[in-house]
């Protein structure tokens, strides 16, 4: 569970860095569960396309799949473990945490794709911004393998026009990956974002795969601004009740 001190961080900056909320052993089972789920799976690259044209990313790739939890009830059990929505409720300001969609991303050794600075906000706005996500961190995420990286108090300027051509991201020229912040993490820590802050994350040029097990969560009581982005599990309450259900 987050202190008052880091939740005010998280709201001054946008982000926060929970430190060991998993245990290295429960860490690298996830991660062996994660490998094995996508190695079952049709291989699918999403790779954006504007990321081609990042310095030395042509030759990137990607492994990926979303709604995690209907493969592996492993991650079913991740999703409302009281540590992760806890502090989820904690940066949110409120009792309730309702799922939106998940994603299991596997940067590979010496090739795994960037992804471009952007607001996950673009992808799926709601109308009072109360969603945030959750990066697990597998293995551990030092900067040349990729991290994430942010720029702290973006999310205070609320939604940016994104391009829409490659995969919904900021101008390359204005939102340059080395302008923004590395957020290195070790295997069992987990990265809070408000889905306003502006982030993206460099290409895997490490000699182990980088992988990770994002989380997006919301407010139930913020409802989505366009009818888009819907997934399978959408709306799985996390903790909590949906006090909108009737």
């Amino acid at each position: 569970m987050v202190d008052s001190p880091q939740v005010e961080f998280y709201r001054d900056n946008g982000y926060l860095l929970a430190k060991g909320l998993l245990g290295k052993e429960e860490a690298a089972a996830y991660r062996d569960e994660c490998h094995a789920l996508l190695a079952r799976l049709r291989q699918y690259d999403p790779t954006w396309g504007v990321a081609r044209q990042l310095e030395g990313a042509a030759a990137t790739e990607l492994r990926h799949c979303h709604d995690a939890q209907f493969y592996s009830a492993a991650f079913s059990r991740l999703l409302v473990d009281p540590r992760f929505t806890d502090t989820a409720s904690a940066l949110l300001g409120t009792p309730n945490v309702q799922l939106h969609h998940t994603k299991i991303f596997v940067k590979p050794a010496e090739r795994g794709s960037p992804f471009p600075m952007h607001q996950d906000a673009a992808h799926f706005p709601h109308t009072r911004h109360a969603v945030g996500a959750a990066i697990f961190h597998f293995d551990d995420a030092p900067d040349e393998k990729g991290c994430v990286r942010v720029v702290p108090g973006s999310h205070t300027s609320g939604p940016l026009p994104h391009i829409e051509e490659g995969g919904w991201h900021l101008p390359l020229s204005e939102w340059p990956l080395s302008a923004a912040i590395p957020v290195e993490a070790e295997a069992g820590d987990v990265l809070f974002l408000s889905y306003l802050t502006v982030h993206g994350s460099g290409i895997n040029t490490s000699a182990e795969a980088r992988t990770t097990f994002l989380v997006q969560y919301r407010d139930p009581e913020d409802s989505p601004a366009d009818d888009i982005h819907r997934s399978r599990g959408q709306g799985m309450m996390l903790r909590g009740v949906d006090p909108t259900a009737r």
